[in-house]
């Protein structure tokens, strides 16, 4: 399947559902829009999925695992062996995500889609595309190919959650040291903004470290010339395995008309990529968090996506999106069980300007 092809399978939002569920919302014996975001929300999910009960289970995170050559400069303060580590953790249940999507009724599934070292049980949803990508200050990442086959296996496994499994709310993570340098490299492609703009220090390096990351990352765009107009360009050019990979799942919800939540900083990079891709892809995006991550918020702006938690929090994972879905549930139970104005014989709440 081409790009394009999956591109052009977006889904639109159901004007009509929209329509009534904010009429619902409205309806209801409390504050106008007195929950937020998190009111936008329920309407988003009710429109994609052409469903005003606004459904939220089953539910899965899928992690994508990936190593990137760029370690190789000194950019993070651990070795790409703790991608494995952490991966391996996944599959025990052993995992920050485990725990936290535990509580949050989520199903999670890691997936190897390019690490250095292969780690037995990981999710057969995604295939391995490399034993880790290139350095990109020496070169691209990948090729254009294996970019885009990257992008249909997370295409597919979304499709494959949503309608061959059954889920009704997905999330992305990830996991691959180095990361948060390839993002910062496609976000500052992406958003033509200087690298010192956009990049954070990652899982924790320090000045003169954060310095040493921005460098190796004005580099590796002088050397590659990723064309800003061409996502798949960038993610070949520029990005990893995972990046792509989660530029195809949130492209496949998409398709599937299933809600799918960011994430962190990566998360809502490989999003930015997809939107760019399909326009329309945004209509099934949900922004959980503001990443600690330098870039995150101007990301999220450029999308036009509200976070929902502002926590600081920096893990990755799938964490910060597994965190919204108990709001979710909230939010829903008041939408969908509250009293009305009417049913109160009270008199409604008028918009004021």
């Amino acid at each position: 399947m081409t790009v394009q092809e999956m591109a052009a399978s977006c889904r639109r939002p159901d004007k009509d559902v929209e329509r009534a569920a904010r009429a619902r919302w409205d309806s209801i014996a409390k504050p106008l829009r007195g929950l937020g975001f998190l009111e936008d929300a329920v309407v988003k999910i009710c429109a994609l999925t052409g469903d005003p009960d606004c459904p939220l289970g089953p539910r899965a995170v899928t992690v994508f695992c990936a190593d990137n050559g760029v370690v190789a400069q000194g950019v993070t303060q651990t070795g790409q062996e703790i991608t494995a580590l952490v991966a391996e953790n996944m599959t025990k249940g052993q995992a920050s995500i485990c725990h936290m999507a535990a509580h949050a009724g989520a199903r999670v599934f890691p997936v190897d889609v390019g690490m250095v070292r292969e780690v037995p049980r990981m999710s057969p949803l995604c295939r391995s595309h490399g034993r880790g990508t290139g350095d990109i200050t020496q070169g691209p990442a990948m090729s254009r190919r294996e970019a885009e086959s990257c992008i249909e296996d997370g295409y597919r496994a979304a499709r494959t959650l949503a309608e061959e499994q059954g889920y009704r709310l997905l999330a992305a993570g990830e996991m691959g040291i180095g990361n948060t340098t390839t993002s910062s490299a496609v976000a500052s492609v992406l958003l033509g903004e200087p690298p010192e703009e956009l990049t954070g220090r990652g899982a924790g390096l320090s000045a003169e470290g954060l310095r040493r990351k921005v460098a190796v990352i004005r580099q590796a765009i002088g050397k590659n010339r990723p064309d800003p107009a061409d996502p798949v360009d960038v993610l070949a050019k520029v990005g990893g395995f995972d990046l792509a990979a989660m530029t195809g799942f949130y492209l496949g919800a998409s398709a599937s008309g299933v809600p799918v939540i960011l994430d962190g900083f990566i998360s809502v990079t490989a999003a930015l990529a997809a939107c760019r891709i399909a326009p329309e892809a945004v209509s099934a995006m949900l922004a959980s968090h503001s990443s600690r991550e330098r870039g995150s918020q101007a990301v999220l702006d450029e999308l036009g996506l509200a976070p929902i938690i502002i926590a600081g929090l920096c893990l990755g994972e799938g964490t910060g999106a597994v965190t919204m879905m108990p709001m979710l549930d909230m939010a829903a139970a008041v939408y969908r069980g509250m009293s009305t104005f009417g049913e109160i014989h009270m008199e409604a709440y008028q918009p004021l300007e």
